[in-house]
């Protein structure tokens, strides 16, 4: 499971001015990663399911290699590899990220590679364009959850940086905060979910601009329960620029 897109676009003019100026940070590992794999549901806030997902991490020498896909019912695709280290803290080393079908306007072919800096970006109509962006080192493309995973709940709140993709790739921040509690069942159990907001910081002039002119993106909610380690309930959020809010949810294999 994780936080699955920020996409999202702003006149040129605007976008010239997000420059980040609040401090991110890198998120110490207390829970180390280890191989898995599950099986996930994309749904609507209907309850309605539009795509099912499968989820696996590898461990090999330190290095984690996570993907997360997404086969939608209309024949799109969501993919997402992330490959990180763990070693004290959380460190990105790519991340590519691939959209498309009718489930998304706008597809994107977006490959971080935190060891040269190159950020690129296929576009539909088959045009590459790449550039070079002096990266920090708590880029957190791919990450969220397991970010999540490792913050403590009493944090009052936790920025980390990220990139937004586009043919003009934008450094911008996350702010997580836990924002409150839900109860859900297992089985004949009630239990209690944390829920945290991932709220995108835009900074500059964009970022008083956005929410006038209806450019700041959606925050997502990332619901988990306490515990050692923590277990991950629910993701809600869009996947793409202006996107409906989707809920992804894990699910069971059925036999019938």
């Amino acid at each position: 499971m994780r936080f699955v897109a920020i996409v999202f676009c702003l006149t040129t003019a605007s976008c010239g001015l997000c420059t980040p100026t609040l401090k991110a940070e890198q998120v110490r590992v207390r829970y180390a990663q280890g191989s898995s794999h599950g099986f996930l549901a994309l749904k609507t806030l209907d309850g309605v399911t539009i795509a099912t997902g499968e989820s696996t991490q590898t461990v090999s020498g330190g290095t984690v290699t996570s993907r997360l896909i997404f086969r939608f019912k209309d024949g799109s695709v969501d993919d997402d590899v992330t490959v990180f280290t763990q070693r004290g803290v959380f460190r990105l080393i790519s991340d590519h990220h691939i959209q498309h079908g009718p489930s998304f306007p706008k597809p994107i072919d977006f490959l971080i590679d935190m060891k040269t800096g190159e950020l690129t970006f296929k576009a539909d109509d088959g045009t590459v364009s790449r550039e070079h962006m002096d990266l920090p080192p708590d880029v957190s493309n791919g990450l969220p959850p397991n970010l999540l995973l490792n913050i403590l709940p009493t944090d009052p709140e936790t920025k980390v940086s990220y990139i937004a993709p586009g043919k003009k790739a934008r450094l911008i921040h996350l702010s997580i905060k836990p924002t409150g509690t839900i109860s859900f069942r297992v089985g004949a159990f009630r239990r209690k979910a944390i829920d945290f907001t991932l709220h995108v910081e835009l900074g500059g002039v964009t970022g008083i601009v956005a929410p006038i002119v209806g450019k700041q993106p959606s925050d997502y909610h990332i619901w988990l329960q306490e515990g050692v380690p923590p277990a991950f309930v629910r993701e809600e959020g869009p996947m793409y620029e202006g996107g409906p809010i989707w809920r992804m949810e894990q699910i069971s294999p059925s036999f019938r």
